[in-house]
């Protein structure tokens, strides 16, 4: 049995703002506290884009916390603009409430200025001067680290709920991994009592990172996702296996906008059910990413956008959705020969020769048709 009681630790965009959307049609879930981290956005967008996506959905007393700055191998985060293109650089396709990110003048040859003084940046998990690094706005230096957020607000939350329920609170990580490794790192004594359930990795498709090897969540942070996998905690992964066989289209937006057209403003004004503008806004977000993924590839996106992270939440609640393989898995930490592609998620032969080596329930096959029906009918359905 699954527990009820959930912490998120969200990158929030627009698949998080669907999930947190899916969870507020349950009655019987109790979301302890979301944490806004890096990734699709800075750590700053990703706790306002949180806040202001409960606050539509009449979950405004959840705490919101703030999470890492950025991935633990580097000094300082700039998101990419890959992530941008998928979410918009506020991180919701424009309709959120506006962005905190550092405006800056772009350089004479269109690259980000860096004197970084020997600091290490992360731009979407690539270094500075990766080739491939593409930050989402230009910057125009680099000033270390914002506060020491090893010990964030939300890893001493993780630590802290943890610590008080076990295996009577999971832990929904749609973004990188670095607040669970960060709480780790500071309390190693619950790693056991620890239940998650991840999005990121991907075994048996291809990544959609630029190598078509690794996956986006993992990329920002291979080393702390590597800790994690081999930490001992309770571990689902669920990756693009399973969450590109989940797609929604305009017809589901479509359906929503006719039932926010249909259930006028002040009938749900005298409730507590979210208002005809938020499942509208739903529609708007969700349309912005079935739009970016339809043009980035027509091939897999042509019936729709990939819910990846409200396919996370919804193995928390209902581990029925997939079936699992437990395998002993790593995470690529460098690229080139006898290393294997820095971010790929692939099985550990190290469980080839120790049997007590830490198992993952890696999710490989997915009730598409039951969870995706759902996804939409519950959304559709939350103004009553």
């Amino acid at each position: 049995m699954n527990s009820t009681r959930l912490i998120l630790s969200m990158d929030t965009g627009i698949d998080d703002a669907l999930a947190l959307a899916y969870l507020s049609t349950f009655n019987d879930i109790d979301v302890l506290g979301v944490i806004g981290t890096y990734g699709n956005v800075s750590v700053g967008t990703a706790v306002r884009n949180t806040a202001y996506v409960l606050g539509l959905l009449g979950m405004g007393d959840v705490p919101v916390l703030r999470g890492s700055n950025g991935p633990s191998w580097a000094d300082w985060f700039i998101p990419d603009a890959g992530c941008a293109q998928f979410h918009g650089t506020d991180g919701l396709g424009g309709f959120g409430p506006g962005t905190d990110e550092r405006p800056a003048a772009t350089c004479h040859d269109g690259c980000p200025a860096i004197e970084a003084g020997g600091l290490t940046v992360s731009v979407g998990g690539y270094t500075v001067d990766d080739p491939h690094a593409n930050p989402a706005y230009p910057v125009d230096s680099v000033r270390g680290r914002e506060t020491d957020d090893r010990l964030s607000p939300g890893v001493r939350f993780i630590i802290d709920q943890v610590r008080r329920y076990g295996h009577d609170v999971t832990v929904v990580a749609t973004g990188p991994l670095t607040d669970v490794d960060a709480a780790f790192t500071a309390a190693p004594d619950i790693a056991p009592l620890l239940r998650l359930v991840m999005m990121g990795g991907t075994l048996t498709q291809e990544g959609n990172c630029w190598d078509l090897t690794a996956e986006t969540n993992i990329i920002q942070d291979p080393e702390a996702a590597d800790r994690v996998f081999h930490s001992g905690a309770d571990i689902t992964m669920v990756g693009l296996d399973v969450t590109h066989q989940c797609l929604i289209g305009t017809a589901a937006t479509r359906s929503w906008r006719e039932a926010a057209t249909s259930r006028p403003a002040c009938a749900s004004d005298e409730t507590s059910l979210p208002r005809p503008e938020t499942l509208r806004f739903l529609a708007d977000i969700a349309d912005f990413s079935i739009a970016a993924n339809l043009r980035a590839d027509a091939r897999l996106f042509s019936s729709g956008m990939p819910l990846h992270d409200p396919l996370a939440v919804a193995v928390a609640l209902d581990q029925m959705l997939v079936s699992c393989i437990d395998l002993p898995m790593k995470v690529e930490t460098e690229s080139g020969d006898f290393h294997g592609t820095r971010g790929r998620t692939i099985g550990d032969p190290e469980g080839l020769i120790d049997p007590q080596a830490p198992r993952v329930h890696v999710a490989l096959h997915v009730d598409a048709a039951r969870f995706v029906g759902e996804f939409t009918a519950r959304i559709g359905g939350m103004l009553g």
